[in-house]
């Protein structure tokens, strides 16, 4: 007789992911893939071109059907979490004929809440974020960066308990990146909120994590977790200590190897 599946959690885990597989045609992604994503903690995840970072993202997020396993948040179901997503591609998420604030407040608007709720809450993420620019104009009249940053705004509008990020950082420029990660480092530290980045920058993944999540080549599984336990607010000096230097070299050894698996 088998014997039955011991269930291992770690210590305060929010995420908890059993058995998870993912097909694509006869294309095996994911194949019985367990993993704990801790509560309170940004996660990064990174790996191999093709090895389904975003998939595994979009999973978790809800976006993607999984094809079989199980993903609980806190014993949650999704459906009984508030999440929020930021998408890698800005111009496309917001609604172009939508009014900034009104982009902001959509979540709210659709979850039932009052136009005075609505204006409180826009106004409270406006004060956290240090906003300058007019909310009141659309989208298409603010940079890049302020549009992402208002995609941010939008997907903490509900107070979620989990945040998703989807390579936020890939279309702006190096100047708006360091913008806005210090803006989520601002945000991470006033609301502990679980949080789950998918990175294709090494140095922004590692930078950003508590934990950096590296990843095989398909079929995927996790190669190893690296913690990266810096204090924060993390700055240019993070990036020269002895720590980060160490850390990023295990993550680019770990990625090297299975780019050659």
């Amino acid at each position: 007789m088998a014997r039955p599946r011991l269930e291992v959690m770690r210590p305060h885990t929010h995420i908890h992911i059993r058995g998870l597989c993912k097909t694509f045609g006869e294309k095996i992604l994911f194949q019985n893939l367990d993993l704990d994503l801790l509560k309170g903690k940004i996660t990064c995840i990174f790996g191999p071109n093709g090895c389904g970072k975003s998939t595994l993202l979009n999973m978790i997020a809800g976006l993607v059907p999984i094809d079989r396993g199980s993903i609980l948040f806190d014993g949650k179901t999704y459906e009984e979490t508030r999440t929020g997503y930021v998408f890698q591609n800005y111009r496309e998420a917001l609604f172009p004929w939508m009014r900034t604030e009104a982009n902001i407040a959509y979540p709210l608007k659709i979850a039932g809440y009052g136009e005075a709720d609505r204006r409180a809450r826009v106004q409270e993420l406006a004060e956290l974020f240090d906003i300058s620019f007019d909310l009141q104009g659309y989208p298409y009249e603010l940079s890049g960066g302020q549009q992402q940053l208002v995609s941010v705004m939008r997907a903490l509008a509900l107070h979620p308990e989990v945040l998703f990020l989807d390579e936020p950082f890939s279309a702006l420029d190096y100047e708006m990146t360091l913008v806005l990660r210090d803006k989520l480092q601002d945000i991470f530290q006033a609301t502990r909120l679980t949080t789950v980045v998918v990175s294709h920058d090494l140095e922004e993944a590692v930078y950003l994590a508590d934990e950096i999540l590296l990843l095989t080549k398909p079929p995927t599984g996790i190669a190893e977790t690296l913690a990266f336990e810096a204090p924060r607010p993390r700055n240019a000096a993070t990036l020269a200590s002895e720590d980060f230097v160490r850390t990023k070299a295990k993550s680019l050894e770990v990625f090297q190897r299975e780019v050659r698996r």
